[in-house]
């Protein structure tokens, strides 16, 4: 007889292309649409403990957590299946009294916004307390009680005190708004256009066809260059709309994933992160289904190693070929030309892929087996984000104590500190818009995998904890989308 389960059970739950996992049988998040073909199956809402996420699984690969425990606590060994683990254990031992905050994912922004109300509840209380006083002259003067002296209202402009601890301007409207925060805006790239730096390269392109999944910030400014570069080209996007550009420039477009492998000789992919790029191989019309011998993928989106290595086995399982090319750099580097590629894996493989590696970028280099590209791109990133918060917290310690944000940077220019990712984030962060190159979110996705690979080393990484802390609060304020250079927003405020 079936298995009937009810919300609050504790089970294994099977997602395609991953090992069971723990979860709890749940009530759906506002967000999370019932799959349109789930009319067939009987669907149950399952929260997967460790990731904190949702999804929605047939109850055929769902099975009664304690009766299977012993058996599946074997099958995988890795340490976000201990951490979930260790999860799941914990909220046994609560009683489950932990799960009711995580069953509402606004619970942790709605604190932190009826926190800000409190505060600026306190400020008009405070505001209520302004005492005033007539001059000599007889007029009356509306005066600021401060910690240590009364200022007149007139001299706020010029006091030492007050500015100090003033937000500035730019600043002060993004916060305004936390509920509700704009994605800044992203300019319309002329994918016509050919820089001077793809022009200096004398690019002789491979006679091959190449398949590319994902138009996002970075994949526009890469496959831009490859058919300015005379690739032949054909591209799939989640959205559609986004590949019409291309399309006009001589691109082919692809209805699925799989279509794309089916018409190219090598298929690029760009995606999100590591989640986005297991469901383009593992999922429905995904890369699985038509990937052969005669067939290279290689996989460019910011994933851990063990990601990595998984995609690898399945493109190896059916005979395909594959590597993964790491980038490092923005969206301004992708748009030029001159971004830096890290590749493992196939060699054969990463030597057919030079013309293309020629027209994305300034350098690449090949670091032998799969894996070895994804933890040194996670070791750079490390580097990048603890130093942006560096720069985070210096200027806002800058703007704290009265001095120009833009004389700090003027300074900073001319020392051994220098260089283009301060300079660049530094003036975002005077601007206060933070359009985005290199988006928080990704920054903060990089951050938590290279803790991930910590962990797994047993290798201590405290700047990093914190660093990501900052990041992930940032991330909850609304600025995932934003620049990483938001994170000041969480520095000063």
């Amino acid at each position: 007889m079936a298995e009937v389960f009810k919300i609050g059970d504790l089970v294994w739950a099977k997602m395609k292309g991953f090992s069971p996992w723990p979860g709890r049988v749940s009530a759906p998040t506002k967000d999370l649409k019932r799959p349109s073909a789930s009319k067939k199956h009987t669907l149950q809402c399952i929260f997967f403990f460790g990731t904190n996420n949702y999804a929605w699984i047939e109850e055929s690969n769902i099975k009664p957590y304690f009766e299977f425990r012993d058996q599946l606590i074997k099958s995988n060994k890795s340490g976000a299946f201990k951490d979930a683990l260790a999860a799941i254990e914990e909220y046994i031992k609560s009683n489950g009294q932990k799960f009711n905050d995580l069953n509402d994912p606004d619970a942790e922004f709605n604190r932190l916004r009826e926190s800000a109300e409190k505060k600026e509840q306190k400020k008009v209380r405070k505001d209520k307390g302004v005492k005033r006083s007539t001059d000599t002259t007889g007029t009356t003067q509306k005066r600021i009680r401060t910690n240590s002296t009364d200022i007149p209202d007139g001299s706020r402009e010029s006091s030492p005190i007050l500015s100090n601890h003033s937000p500035r301007k730019g600043a002060s409207n993004l916060l305004e708004r936390p509920a509700n925060i704009v994605r800044p805006d992203t300019p319309h790239l002329d994918v016509a256009s050919v820089t001077q730096t793809l022009k200096e390269k004398n690019i002789l392109p491979s006679p091959l066809k190449f398949g590319f999944l994902g138009l996002g910030i970075m994949g526009s400014g890469i496959v831009k260059n490859l058919l300015n570069s005379g690739h032949s080209v054909i591209v799939w996007n989640r959205t559609p709309d986004k590949c019409r550009d291309f399309v006009k420039v001589g691109a082919e477009q692809g209805m699925t994933p799989s279509d794309v492998i089916l018409a190219a000789d090598i298929t690029f992919s760009c995606v999100a992160d590591p989640q986005a790029a297991k469901d383009m191989v593992f999922g429905n019309c995904g890369v699985l289904i038509e990937i052969s011998s005669a067939k290279g993928y290689v996989e460019m989106t910011g994933i851990d190693a063990e990601t990595s290595q998984d995609i690898a086995e399945a493109i190896n399982a059916k005979g395909g070929r594959y590597l993964e090319a790491q980038v490092q750099g923005s969206k301004i580097q992708a748009e030029q030309g001159t971004l830096v590629i890290l590749a493992a894996g196939d060699r054969s493989l990463f030597d057919e892929c030079q013309s293309c590696f020629k027209a994305m970028g300034k350098n690449s280099f090949y670091l032998g087996e799969v894996g070895n590209a994804s933890k040194m791109n996670l070791v750079l990133q490390l580097m990048a984000g603890v130093t942006l918060a560096g720069l985070a917290e210096g200027m806002a310690l800058a703007d704290r104590a009265g001095l120009q944000q833009k004389d700090v940077l003027e300074v900073l220019e001319l020392t051994s500190l220098a260089c283009p990712t301060i300079l660049d984030k530094g003036r975002a962060i005077i601007e206060g818009a933070f359009p985005t190159h290199l988006p928080l979110q990704h920054m903060q996705k990089d951050l938590k995998l290279s803790l991930y690979m910590g962990d797994q080393l047993e290798q201590p990484l405290p700047l990093t904890a914190s660093t990501n802390e900052l990041f992930k609060h940032a991330k909850r304020l609304g600025y995932g989308a934003h620049d990483a250079s938001a994170v000041y927003i969480r520095a000063r405020f």
